[in-house]
């Protein structure tokens, strides 16, 4: 079933070849190169947030050494299983939430597709807002001042860039992470060395023993290393549908793996070695003080970081929306959640209570990734072999293979969800799982997610063929 006119689809050209919204790219679309989806990748995560997450493991008591550690190790499990879920959208062609339908069927994908709907347009503002103070800081270093007048500026023109680059396309979004990444790179470069030349960095300062320091390393673990990567994967195939067919498994593997591993350790290290000084809890703000000659350079990496982000997510919920089945133009839904966006971050710059609260709503809400990738990626590689009916994904749910929902799929994310709650350490007493207080704080809530979403989806497959085998024997 075509989601858009036959008057849409004209619209199709090279330079905006994404129009056909949430349908499988044709070959001749799909151009995309290694390099380009390693650089879409690297530019969503070299982002200021990152600095903040990787001083997290000093704040809590662990030394550097310690803290690389924990980074290092999660983010090559947090990369790996990003990688494998790029893979489905580059075999296949197809966005990630539509993939969706074959775990939880044809309608029954409505469940995790709305909670990617709404967890962008939070991301947004929260990325965007992060930044704010920091790019005051850095323009007033070159004598421009403003205040909050000037934050509401940057606000703004931060949001009108991201929204035109994500309504434009993928292809918008390709160029400007194929032609700013070199450039944010080497100044990225030129930051850490003048940090490890100017910082007295701490490499083996501890603070914290026993079940604290577990502690302390399990949320590490959950913000920054493996629970980082797992926040990507509801995005992933949206942009590897676009590779190369020629392309191999292992190529787009290897490109997305790098991606997202490299950036993600570089920048998280980086804060970590500075928070390591014992200067602050705000590495991005002292990059800032320290660095006045580099005050230019740093609003550069400051402004590029959630414009980068946010086209991602920006373009990735426009298709979550029409995997709704909703016919609206997919720039329509991206201006529209940049609006959203626009009011949350003013709300925001209001009142920083609500920034609070809202974080740990967000907090909530990436709980259900988890045991849905879990989910996801069981019934892809391991019940399906990676063989994919392309147009059960698109007919009429009465009519679809993957029929209209599969209540396996929904039943193992339910259970998924309570079991990432039970191991959760949350910032506020709700969200704090009685197991994960029981054993001290650790937190395992990624972990419990997504092994108990899959292995239970897998074992109610299990069960279910052998159902269908018993009740064929019978019949005979």
């Amino acid at each position: 079933m075509s989601m858009y006119r036959e008057s849409e689809k004209s619209l199709i050209t090279e330079t905006n070849y994404d129009a056909l919204g949430i349908e499988p790219v044709p070959d001749r679309h799909r151009t995309s190169t290694p390099l380009d989806q390693f650089w879409i990748w690297a530019g969503a995560n070299v982002a200021p947030i990152n600095w903040v997450l990787g001083a997290i493991g000093i704040q809590l008591g662990l030394s550097l050494i310690e803290t690389l550690l924990v980074i290092v190790v999660g983010n090559l499990l947090g990369a790996a299983l990003f990688g494998a879920i790029c893979i489905m959208g580059h075999r296949t062609g197809v966005p990630q939430m539509v993939l969706s339908r074959l775990a939880f069927g044809r309608r029954g994908a409505y469940l995790p597709t709305i909670m990617q709907v709404l967890m962008p347009m939070g991301w947004v503002a929260t990325n965007t807002w992060i930044v704010l103070d920091l790019a005051v800081a850095a323009l007033e270093r070159i004598g421009i001042s403003g205040g909050m007048e000037l934050k509401y500026v940057i606000a703004v023109v931060v949001m009108v860039i991201q929204v035109g680059i994500a309504a434009w396309g993928f292809n918008a979004i390709k160029c400007f992470e194929r032609y700013t990444m070199p450039v944010i790179l080497l100044i990225m470069v030129v930051m850490t060395v003048l940090a490890f030349t100017q910082v007295n960095i701490q490499w083996q300062n501890s603070t914290t023993e026993g079940i604290g320091k577990l502690s302390a390393m399990s949320s590490l673990m959950t913000a920054i290393g493996i629970g980082w990567g797992i926040s990507w994967l509801v995005y992933a195939s949206d942009y590897t549908r676009f590779t190369q067919s020629k392309l191999s498994d292992g190529q787009v593997f290897r490109s997305t793996f790098l991606g997202m591993f490299l950036p993600t350790v570089w920048l998280a290290f980086l804060g970590a070695a500075i928070a390591s000084a014992g200067a602050g809890s705000d590495p991005a703000q002292l990059i800032i003080a320290v660095f006045g000659t580099m005050a230019l350079p740093v609003l550069l990496v400051l402004l590029h970081g959630p414009v980068a982000t946010n086209i991602v997510v920006i373009y990735s919920a426009a298709l979550a929306t029409l995997s709704l089945d909703m016919r609206v133009p997919r720039w329509v839904v991206s201006t529209v959640s940049g609006m959203v966006a626009l009011f949350m971050l003013y709300l925001f710059l209001q009142s920083g209570e609500f920034v609070h609260a809202f974080e740990n709503l967000m907090v909530f809400f990436v709980v259900w990734i988890s045991p849905w990738a879990g989910i996801t990626l069981v019934d892809f590689f391991l019940i399906r072999r990676g063989q994919v009916d392309l147009k059960s994904l698109y007919c009429h749910h009465t009519e679809s293979a993957c029929t209209d929902v599969n209540w396996r799929g929904v039943f193992a994310l339910a259970t998924g969800v309570l079991a990432a709650w039970l191991f959760q350490v949350g910032t506020i007493q709700s969200l704090q799982g009685p197991i994960a207080m029981a054993l001290g704080g650790i937190d395992l809530s990624w972990l419990a997610g997504f092994c108990v979403g899959g292995g239970i989806y897998y074992l109610l497959h299990r069960s279910r063929q052998a159902e269908v085998i018993r009740s064929s024997v019978m019949a005979r």
